[in-house]
């Protein structure tokens, strides 16, 4: 792109680049970008500049790395910039540069760029992560989200202190992926709000047994299978009531969230959600992973460690997804989808997938392995039906949610 920032026939971004040790892994989003035919516009703010140097920038895109609103050149660069492009991504995204996304300052090149853009935009948050779940993070994470910014991570692992949470950029494949998804128009188009008017109830991550105060039982579930089913049916028009064990990432726009934290409190929820008699919802998409047992005896003070031997009695929990496919026998509504997370080879996967559609009472279950599906930005999984077996290959969850809402929304329309 030229330094008038004029219109080129292909796609073009503009990567604004700000301050944080992250910075060095904007080149490799930058590289995946250019791989893609996709023309990328530099753009540094100062605090970037302590991190990542200009002619890296130049230098991999070929392109002036802008940094100042104004260099003596005149026009309104910031205008012009956002007139040329396709889309804005910002990697890595600070906490104050969200702050200032979210209040509409435009105090610099950068900031003033987003603010006069009418393009999408995509963030690739990187900060520690007592900053990403400060209160006044999550107030502007919620604001830009009503305002239509993509967020791609953070995702849980070491930032630069060596502390471990939820705060580290995500895998620039990831955020390459998730703007060339912003560039190009979805090939369905049926996808688009073709379930307005429809409740879809989606449960998702872990649930927490308590054993006293400090101990719990539960599984290393992340909610983020959960969360991306919400979201792709929350974009499809769908009223989505989420019902979330006790899991950090946040609320997707439009969806109604209802946190919960045991087996027998999500399954209240699911009461409330479905109604007695089930009929207050389309489909239930069961993506939790509940646990099979909780603590027969649990105690209001901790316990207290001795030189003697303890024995802790488990106690089965309901087998939820299984409670509402008996009340709905005889029914098609609701479209119910279970998860069958196991160990084991392929076959004994979708075996076991097989089974549990038959003893659940339901119409889909994704059987996927467990060493791919917890904890990542992907999943594996086999979608059984009664009368076939899918594989899919390793997916971004969100692409994988996509499938699955797939094949609800042809169930639904099915059996109108």
């Amino acid at each position: 792109m030229s330094e008038s920032a004029a219109r080129s026939p292909a796609k073009a971004v503009a990567m604004i680049v700000t301050g944080s040790i992250a910075a060095y892994k904007s080149p490799i989003v930058a590289r995946g970008l250019l791989a893609a035919g996709v023309e990328v516009v530099p753009i540094m703010t100062r605090a970037a500049k302590q991190f990542l140097g200009s002619a890296t920038l130049a230098g991999l895109t070929g392109e002036r790395v802008f940094d100042e609103t104004f260099d003596g050149e005149g026009g309104e660069r910031h205008i012009e910039i956002a007139a040329a492009v396709d889309a804005i991504v910002v990697v890595p995204a600070t906490a104050d540069f969200l702050a200032r996304m979210a209040h509409g300052r435009a105090d610099d090149l950068a900031t003033a760029t987003v603010l006069a853009a009418r393009v999408p935009v995509v963030v690739a948050p990187a900060m520690h992560p007592a900053m990403w779940h400060h209160a006044a993070t999550a107030a502007n994470v919620a604001t830009l989200r009503e305002r239509g910014v993509t967020f791609v991570g953070p995702v849980d692992g070491v930032v630069a202190s060596g502390d471990h949470g939820f705060g580290r950029m995500a895998e620039p494949q990831d955020i390459v992926q998730a703007l060339l998804e912003q560039l190009t128009p979805t090939p369905n188009e049926s996808r688009s709000q073709a379930l307005t008017g429809r409740h879809v109830v989606v449960t998702a991550g872990p649930t927490v047994e308590d054993l006293d105060p400090v101990r719990f039982l539960s599984n290393r579930s992340t909610g983020k299978m959960g969360f991306a089913l919400a979201e792709e049916a929350a974009s499809r028009g769908a009223r989505v009531t989420l019902i979330a064990g006790p899991v950090t990432l946040p609320t997707p726009l439009g969806v109604e969230r209802v946190d919960v934290r045991s087996a027998l409190s999500m399954q209240s929820a699911m009461t409330t959600a479905l109604g007695e008699d089930l009929k207050q919802a389309d489909a239930l998409i069961m993506a939790a992973a509940v646990g099979d047992y909780r603590f027969e005896r649990t105690s209001s003070e901790k316990l207290k460690r001795s030189s003697e031997e303890m024995v802790l009695t488990l106690v089965p929990n309901p087998d939820l997804l299984a409670t509402v496919g008996e009340a709905r026998a005889g029914r098609q509504r609701p479209v119910l989808v279970g998860f069958a997370v196991e160990t084991g080879t392929d076959q004994a996967i979708i075996e076991e997938g097989r089974r549990k559609l038959t003893k659940k009472g339901v119409d889909l279950v994704v059987a996927n392995p467990a060493a791919e599906a917890f904890a990542g930005d992907t999943n594996r999984a086999f979608l059984v039906t009664a009368a076939s077996v899918d594989s899919s290959q390793t997916l971004r969850k969100s692409e994988l949610a996509r499938e699955i809402l797939d094949r609800v929304q042809k169930l639904l329309l099915e059996n109108v």
